[in-house]
């Protein structure tokens, strides 16, 4: 009861993080338009520097998979379709509660965090 309890609060906070709320931090800014990426930036720091680790670990289930699951579920093949899901959000592949979006995260970022998860692969 207590898990159950914990992981819907920790849901709710999830989900109360808004692009409103980073809008209010960055005054001037916009999440509509995907920031540069530095050519040396790393998905492991892409994922260190973003809200990634409030819902996934490397090796072990939270809110959603940890990061050695989606390694082992996909491949190459799927780094397209797991970038969109990163920037779109989504439900349904792991579980009940849903994947936030993350607009302002770009295609590019994306694909370097994709990448980087699936070197996990045992």
């Amino acid at each position: 009861m207590k898990r159950l309890f914990l992981a819907g609060m920790i849901s709710v906070f999830v989900i109360s993080c808004s692009k409103k709320d980073n809008a209010e931090i960055h005054p001037g800014v916009s999440d509509d338009v995907s920031t540069p990426v530095a050519k040396n930036v790393s998905g492991k720091s892409l994922i260190e520097s973003s809200d990634c680790m409030s819902c996934h670990t490397i090796d072990e289930r939270l809110i959603g998979p940890s990061y050695k699951e989606i390694a082992e579920k996909y491949s190459e093949k799927d780094i397209e379709r797991l970038s969109s899901k990163i920037i779109e959000g989504g439900s349904g592949n792991w579980g009940n509660v849903p994947m936030q979006a993350h607009p302002q995260i770009s295609k590019e970022e994306a694909k370097k965090i994709v990448g980087y998860i699936l070197t996990m692969k045992k």
